[in-house]
């Protein structure tokens, strides 16, 4: 039975009012035509900050472009100390703040929480006073770091029938959180078992981040691995999960997301 709910008229748009409870599709759209019209309103005492309003209400938005612009600058700065521990704290911020925002449940946050600050300990430690002995921990709780992520946002977005606006942009960001999720387990093997990976140039050194993130990509989306090629058994084998794993994401989650998106079009 759904719970008691009481109306209140607000910017002339009748919504429903939960005091309690997991927020619904309906509940969501419902706050979009507020702030829609709270945005359009000519008093600047109600909407002093549209841009900050209108990207609140997307935070998978505000995590996709975030993840993009890491990719895009994270090749001038993997060389430098310095570069490394700011761009993964920044990033772990944001992830732990998204997170929190999509699926506000106690438990999840406390989780994603307590491996966002292990994980900046730990780089902090080998920035630091160079404790690269420790890259193998970090990337292990990177890895799960993210995956939780991708779990949180895929959860949010199969909780109704409905394509909302933000889950749309989930879609996007729950792609590179496995993508990232993947490339820090290729870490984690290339550390433990060196020369695991090989490339079309310096075939011998280790793979960068950028490169495995390269290779990450392409397997996800099955396009191709391209000139970083997986040379063990183990590395492989996850790179045959992957591959599974994107074809069930496109398949499940982002063809559900398209469907239901005609299908809100044709009422």
């Amino acid at each position: 039975m759904p719970k008691p709910r009481r109306f209140v008229e607000c910017c002339k748009v009748i919504v429903p009012e939960y005091t309690v409870g997991h927020q619904t599709a309906d509940d969501h759209n419902a706050e979009e035509a507020i702030a829609d019209n709270i945005g359009q309103s000519h008093d600047p005492t109600m909407n002093p900050f549209p841009l900050f309003r209108r990207t609140a209400r997307h935070p998978s938005a505000i995590l996709l472009l975030v993840q993009l612009s890491g990719m895009l600058l994270y090749p001038f700065i993997e060389t430098t100390h310095a570069g490394l521990i700011v761009f993964n704290a920044f990033g772990i911020l944001v992830l732990g703040f998204t997170v929190r925002m999509v699926r506000k449940t106690p438990g999840e946050t406390w989780f994603s929480a307590t491996l966002a600050m292990a994980i900046m300990a730990l780089l902090l430690l080998q920035s630091l006073f160079g404790m690269r002995h420790l890259l193998p921990w970090s990337s292990a709780l990177e890895a799960l770091f993210y995956f939780h992520a991708a779990y949180s946002l895929i959860s949010y977005m199969m909780d109704d029938y409905q394509a909302t606006t933000d889950e749309l942009f989930a879609a996007g960001a729950t792609f590179t959180l496995l993508a990232w999720g993947f490339t820090h387990v290729f870490i984690l093997i290339q550390t433990l078992q060196p020369g695991t990976f090989a490339a079309a140039v310096n075939a011998d050194s280790a793979r960068t981040w950028t490169e495995l993130n390269y290779l990450s990509f392409a397997l996800l989306s099955s396009t191709g691995i391209g000139d970083v090629i997986p040379l063990t058994s183990h590395a492989r084998a996850v790179a045959s999960v992957e591959m599974f794993t994107g074809l069930i994401y496109l398949a499940g989650v982002v063809a559900r997301l398209i469907g239901l998106t005609m299908q809100n079009q044709q009422k």
